[in-house]
């Protein structure tokens, strides 16, 4: 019982302090230029330094699909579900996913220590003491930052993945691109677009909701600036991953 009211307070918590930087995006859309170039560097760190690993993953990954399924299908002479597959892993699926993973690990991380190291070198109390909300200048831009970039990551994601699957069917069977990605093209529905936008959408929005939490969450110790940090990983990878797991089966369930 006790536990099940510690995990109830912590799961209040958590959606009041999501609530609060929710409001503080108006704040800072309004009033934000101060903090504008926080946005900017987080997007810096968090996809653009990011983007390589996460093309370099994409291509192996759609040649990955490429040599295992193109044999079956050819065998059967279905060649054509080589598209709704490669659609379905890497747009749908596994992109979302494998960019919140590389953004957990990169960038939870990196926020949650940044965080707790301004708390215990009392920087979120010299905000306060001059009247600078510490939500509204340092939480909401790296809000938005991780956010967007997350959105942004997984749309190249799904760009190098498709690529890379085109380099290897080309060994299979040889085609010009125009036919290869038009077929593509015209097995990918509006539907598998709104479904990976929003789980990367509502990813960003928890993963850096969790970092920054975490981060905020530190004390007067230096060592619980790592804690910070692997708490927060831990935790953004559980969630975005449980997240996406839902709207996957409610997908299946009610969509398809």
């Amino acid at each position: 019982m006790k536990l099940s009211l510690t995990f109830l307070d912590s799961l209040l918590y958590a959606l009041g302090f999501f609530v609060r930087i929710l409001r503080g995006v108006g704040y800072f859309v309004i009033r934000g230029q101060a903090s504008f170039k926080i946005l900017i560097m987080q997007i810096l760190f968090t996809f653009v330094e990011a983007v390589g690993i996460g093309c370099l993953m994409a291509l192996g990954l759609g040649a990955t699909i490429n040599i295992l399924f193109i044999p079956l299908f050819t065998s059967v002479s279905q060649q054509s579900f080589i598209y709704t597959i490669l659609i379905a892993i890497i747009t749908r699926e596994l992109g979302p996913i494998l960019t919140a993973i590389i953004i957990s690990a990169r960038s939870a991380t990196a926020i949650a220590t940044e965080m707790a190291g301004m708390v215990i070198s009392h920087e979120i109390e010299a905000y306060i003491s001059i009247g600078v909300d510490p939500i509204e200048h340092l939480a909401v831009p790296r809000f938005l930052g991780v956010t967007i970039s997350m959105i942004l990551l997984n749309f190249s994601f799904s760009i190098f993945g498709l690529a890379g699957s085109f380099f290897v069917a080309q060994f299979f069977n040889p085609m010009p691109p125009s036919l290869y990605f038009g077929n593509i093209l015209q097995d990918l529905s509006l539907l598998d677009l709104i479904i990976s936008f929003v789980k990367s959408l509502i990813s960003g929005m928890l993963i850096s909701t969790v970092a920054i939490m975490h981060g905020l969450a530190a004390e007067h110790a230096s060592t619980e600036i790592p804690i910070a940090g692997l708490r927060a990983v831990s935790s953004a990878l559980v969630i975005s991953i449980t997240v996406q797991s839902v709207i996957s089966v409610l997908y299946y369930l009610f969509l398809l």
